[in-house]
């Protein structure tokens, strides 16, 4: 397959990104995430995470820290890496990216809309996944379910998921 091949070759060539979700336990379980509404660029219209590229002389902890202040005024006190997604885009090679994903359920400050996100708190049992990115289905229950995930999507134009794998790990090493 074409598409898969073109992901094992640039497997290497990666940028970095990252996304946080604020998370509230009910019960030790996660009740509630906290999603924004993308307002302008990658991803616009669509209830995501914060977080975004890591800049050039910036670890991923600094960029996920950034990045969920730049969007939603929200500093990090607390944050645990849940995922690892790669995500490959052969029509648009620029847009291929390894996303770290965090749960922060310790913070300061209230989400708030910036000019980039509209903030807004979610049952985690009634995701708008309609209104997502289409792999989220397939990693984010895993996740409010406690397991550590790495994961590969590869997609076509029209984001449609040409392919994919999702694995349950032990480690995010």
């Amino acid at each position: 397959m074409e598409n898969f091949e073109h992901a094992l070759e640039n497997k290497e060539k990666l940028r970095d990104a990252t996304l946080v979700f604020l998370v509230r336990r009910s019960q030790e379980k996660i009740s509630e995430i906290c999603l924004a509404m993308k307002k302008r660029g990658f991803g616009v219209n669509r209830w995501n995470g914060v977080g975004g590229k890591v800049e050039k002389d910036e670890n991923i902890g600094d960029a996920a820290e950034r990045e969920t202040q730049e969007e939603i005024g929200v500093a990090i006190k607390q944050a645990n890496k849940c995922a690892e997604l790669s995500f490959y885009f052969p029509h648009n090679p620029a847009w291929d990216q390894k996303v770290h994903v965090y749960f922060c359920e310790v913070w300061d400050g209230e989400p708030s809309e910036s000019e980039e996100m509209k903030p807004q708190w979610f049952s985690a049992q009634e995701l708008p996944l309609g209104q997502m990115w289409p792999d989220d289905e397939f990693w984010i229950p895993e996740v409010l379910s406690g397991k550590l995930v790495k994961a590969f999507f590869i997609f076509g134009e029209g984001d449609v998921i040409q392919k994919k794998e999702v694995k349950i790990v032990e480690n995010l090493d």
